[in-house]
């Protein structure tokens, strides 16, 4: 299962894109992968080269083992389709004389987040749910005395409570750092299935 959030604040996308432009932008995979590979990079990709990495994202291969063939239909539909959308929404400059493609200030600008999940993982926020909803039960039991709780004071849960918070947001924030797009070798969906 994928769902995408994406995180812009006003000033960093200019108010270019609205959020229905990313969110159509990012609804097909290939260009979230082009955009994956043009985040990562600092120079102009050949779109040869950026087919190439797309290509072997998609059959979970190296680059190297990426043949013609396969590469064939994905070059193609870059260029036909997928490129001149992102150029339209200036997420990216094509250059048709050479062939290459590079990010725009618009994209370089742009944070987005991508959260991958296992058929067998919750997201983020049910998750901080659970822990809000076991965090009012503990407070509950002290508070009315429950056996078995009223060895503890409030203080005590209030420092579980807080330090339970304050590890699953670290391990969120270390975890959120790999789910955006450029940030890793290989796009988060691609990166999660390994």
């Amino acid at each position: 299962m994928l769902s995408a959030g994406v995180t812009t604040d006003g000033s960093s996308t200019g108010g270019k894109l609205t959020e229905d432009e990313i969110f159509t932008v990012l609804s097909n995979r290939r260009r979230r992968y082009v955009i994956h590979a043009l985040k990562r990079t600092k120079e102009p990709l050949d779109v040869s080269e950026l087919s190439t990495h797309v290509t072997a994202w998609e059959l979970d291969v190296d680059p190297e083992e990426v043949t013609y063939e396969d590469r064939r239909n994905v070059y193609s539909t870059l260029q036909r389709t997928h490129l001149p959308k992102l150029e339209e929404k200036d997420i990216v400059d094509l250059d048709e004389e050479t062939n290459l493609v590079e990010p725009t200030p618009e994209l370089r600008n742009l944070e987005i987040y991508v959260e991958v999940l296992g058929s067998r993982e919750i997201p983020w926020s049910l998750y901080y749910l659970g822990l809000t909803g076991v965090a009012a039960a503990l407070l509950s039991a002290v508070a009315t005395g429950t056996p078995g709780f009223a060895v503890f004071s409030a203080l005590d849960i209030g420092v579980f409570i807080a330090t339970t918070f304050g590890v699953s947001a670290m391990v969120h924030y270390a975890v959120g750092r790999r789910a955006r797009l450029g940030n890793t070798e290989k796009p988060p969906e691609v990166h999660e299935i390994e």
